[in-house]
């Protein structure tokens, strides 16, 4: 083997790992055989506009864990797998369920309209970075809901693909859905839950080519710490003039 075999091999190695961990996302889309984690439905940005009389002591305990525990088990309903065009996912939905709890009474309700298009993707990033995914690694995917319009009957959120391990955004994309007749909060807010995933179905290739082209988002450099002040405090010693002896004469 050449000299020159040992400095170009190298070279190609470094230059495939540095693409392939510019590609994540990219990757998962090219590959309908790799798997990601469905991770739910997070409730804790939205307003419930126009619904006054809801029981929010009822609601946030039970009904968005309610929710949640229905689209993983009515899979033909709620077709996760089809939705995002992958064979292979697994659920976990706890981690979601867990945020949800702690969802602010105080802010919850709303009667302003606008509050249907209240969030932004830095919102969303802000929100995922402040994410404990518990050590998971690879993609996850869920929804960030902006909004439940009771009097419009319709639902705003953000499908949301992540890095779990390093917990950067991949991909994040605003979508509404109307609802439609449901006994009670949850078969009501669960419903567009479905649209919105056949949307993304129907989106799909739209957003394939949309992210081609996509880089992972650059890892944050760790801030250098300040440099150290001499902390030693000088002290100033006044020097004693020494009195010169007079001349004589």
């Amino acid at each position: 083997m050449s000299y020159r075999s040992f400095i170009v091999l190298p070279l190609l190695v470094c230059f495939l790992a540095i693409n392939s961990q510019a590609q994540t996302l990219k990757n998962f889309l090219d590959n309908k055989d790799s798997s990601f984690t469905w991770l739910g439905i997070d409730f804790t940005q939205a307003r419930l506009i126009g619904d006054a009389g809801a029981n929010l002591d009822d609601i946030i305990p039970r009904h968005f864990a309610g929710i949640n525990q229905v689209v993983v088990n009515e899979p033909k309903k709620y077709d996760i797998a089809g939705a995002f065009h992958h064979n292979n996912f697994n659920s976990d939905i706890s981690l979601v369920n867990k945020r949800n709890e702690s969802v602010n009474k105080e802010t919850f309700k709303s009667d302003n309209t606008s509050d249907f298009t209240r969030l932004t993707n830095d919102d969303i990033i802000r929100q995922v970075k402040s994410y404990d995914f518990a050590g998971k690694k690879g993609i996850g995917i869920m929804m960030f809901v902006e909004a439940m319009n009771k009097t419009g009957k319709q639902l705003s959120a953000y499908v949301t693909f992540v890095d779990m391990g390093k917990k950067n955004v991949l991909l994040t994309e605003r979508m509404t859905a109307k609802t439609g007749m449901g006994w009670g909060f949850r078969n009501f807010w669960a419903l567009p839950v479905s649209y919105v995933l056949n949307h993304f179905d129907s989106d799909y290739n739209k957003i394939k080519e949309k992210y081609a082209n996509a880089q992972d988002p650059e890892e944050e450099k760790p801030v250098a710490p300040a440099a150290k002040k001499d902390t030693k405090t000088g002290v100033a010693v006044k020097e004693e003039t020494k009195k010169q002896p007079k001349k004589k004469g």
